[in-house]
């Protein structure tokens, strides 16, 4: 799933890159606004779940450089409202999901990791659950935005997982 994650983010940013600032910015009637506002959403969700994911997998190092990056205070922040600091920052997050893709263990998968929400409620879920909701939030957000871009004239093209999965 980091995979295809980092694939359709690749794909989404390319689209996007055809439109202008003021473009990715207009208000389109969103969940968050604009093109910018839910990739931004996305960004903050993402940044929000690495940083609980490394309070209970610290051992990886992959996880260690969000130690500097603030916790955003909330779901519609705006992180970055350049398209090209945002499309770099969502390479960086891309990295890090794809590294720990690689070294987590199928016993950390079944970890419970515990966390608080944005309302200070704290939960205890299993790793592997937390990290389908996270991918799955990335497609929902993801189909949005590409329903926003179709909107505006750019089409992204094929967006299937099953375009990842090989032929045997």
């Amino acid at each position: 799933m980091a995979e295809y994650n980092h694939w359709m983010n690749l794909k989404l940013y390319g689209a996007c890159s055809q439109l202008s600032n003021e473009q990715l910015s207009e208000d389109r009637g969103a969940f968050f606004g604009s093109i910018i506002g839910t990739l931004n959403h996305l960004a903050v969700a993402d940044t929000i779940w690495l940083k609980r994911l490394s309070t209970d997998l610290s051992h990886h190092r992959e996880l260690k450089a969000l130690s500097r990056l603030p916790m955003p205070q909330t779901l519609n922040a705006i992180l970055y409202p350049k398209f090209e600091e945002l499309a770099e920052y969502r390479q960086h997050l891309d990295k890090l999901f794809l590294s720990l893709s690689k070294v987590v263990t199928d016993s950390e998968l079944q970890q419970i990791i515990t966390y608080k929400n944005t309302k200070g409620t704290e939960f205890k879920k299993v790793l592997f659950s937390l990290l389908v909701h996270i991918f799955n939030h990335q497609t929902h957000h993801r189909g949005q935005t590409t329903t926003l871009l179709s909107q505006a004239g750019v089409d992204i093209g094929v967006t299937d997982l099953l375009a990842l999965i090989p032929n045997e």
